[in-house]
């Protein structure tokens, strides 16, 4: 083997890894929920109805399983390991998204497709 094919194949992994971090971390649904709406990137409102959200979030227990903008919510500890910070609000009418907690996680969804793009990075 000489040196060039040794040096791509060790410089490979790292890149690879950096492509996949970028991907997965662009619409992963980590969130921090702040203490005012000036710190937040998203106001949210919890309705009573799941008629009335926008979103249905299920909210898991391993930052592993919130991958992807579908409504698996994991609540991070700290805001630097979010990619979101919410805020939440009392009143519907100051919220950009409303969203309403399911029980499982394929009850997980979107309801109003126009708002998805409140939750990308």
């Amino acid at each position: 083997m000489n040196y060039f094919a040794v040096s791509r194949f060790y410089a490979m992994p790292p890149l690879l890894l950096l492509i996949i971090t970028l991907f997965e971390s662009a619409s992963a649904q980590h969130v921090y929920s702040v203490d005012y709406r000036t710190q937040a990137d998203v106001t949210v409102h919890v309705v009573s109805y799941e008629t009335q959200a926008d979103l249905l979030v299920y909210r898991v227990r391993y930052p592993s399983q919130a991958r992807g903008n579908d409504g698996k919510w994991y609540f991070t500890r700290y805001v630097t390991q979010s990619q979101r910070k919410i805020f939440f609000t009392d009143y519907p009418n100051q919220a950009e998204l409303k969203i309403y907690f399911v029980d499982y996680p394929n009850q997980a969804r979107w309801r109003n497709n126009a708002k998805k793009d409140l939750m990308y990075e």
